[in-house]
């Protein structure tokens, strides 16, 4: 009984939190001070402090800055995957899919976080060239290439004729996320919810389906 005692004594204080839980406060601390504080200030020790929790226990779940901000810019990418996990039963879905798509990565990455890391890349400071890095590998890099896979998925089952997936992919994510990003960054345009995506992927998605513009000749184009 005595024992029993004692380790509820030592078990008090304060609650463990659930994994998931504890890393999604680390990913929102190293969010925080990247954005308020810069790159340099978000070490291990700082990003531990702001997320209450043990340095050690941050540990769990990045080994250093760098897998800190590979988790922050991981998180936005994952969202997407619910979206992407849906395939076309019938050609006639694929652009409705693809728009779903395209507006669950415009939610993620048009947010004034979002905005507020890329325009963070745009200055110069210490170890820029490794963010850079870490940005682009599971940022730009991911998010083509889970569209790419999407799209090669609906063609691989006869909906969609695509020639090469990661090209379109790239000029799509160009179309949709890069141009309001930049106008975002420069205070041209309110991140999203602010800004509705909506129009201007109805409008990319018009040109995919060739609704908006055609050409004569435009076959001597095609192949490449």
């Amino acid at each position: 009984m005595q024992q029993e005692e004692s380790k509820a004594v030592r078990g008090r204080g304060r609650p463990a939190r659930p994994p998931e839980e504890a890393r999604e406060a680390a990913v929102q601390a190293a969010t925080w001070l990247l954005l308020h504080e810069g790159y340099a200030a978000t070490t291990m020790e700082a990003v531990a402090r702001h997320a209450g929790m043990a340095k050690k226990s941050l540990y769990q779940y990045a080994a250093n800055r760098e897998e800190l901000v590979a988790l922050v810019v991981r998180g936005w990418t994952d969202g997407f995957l619910p979206a992407m996990a849906h395939d076309a039963s019938a050609p006639g879905e694929v652009l409705p899919l693809l728009k779903e798509i395209l507006q669950a990565m415009a939610a993620r990455v048009l947010t004034a976080d979002a905005v507020g890391l890329f325009r963070l890349l745009c200055t110069e400071f210490p170890a820029r060239a490794d963010l850079l890095a870490v940005y682009q590998r599971n940022g730009i890099e991911r998010g083509t290439a889970l569209l790419a896979e999407w799209l090669g998925r609906q063609a691989a089952r006869g909906h969609v004729a695509v020639g090469n997936a990661p090209e379109l992919a790239g000029l799509l994510l160009a179309m949709v996320i890069a141009e309001p990003l930049r106008q975002m960054a420069l205070g041209l345009l309110a991140p999203v919810p602010a800004w509705d995506a909506g129009p201007r992927i109805d409008a990319a998605l018009r040109l995919l389906g060739g609704s908006s513009f055609s050409a004569a000749g435009a076959s001597a184009l095609r192949g490449g």
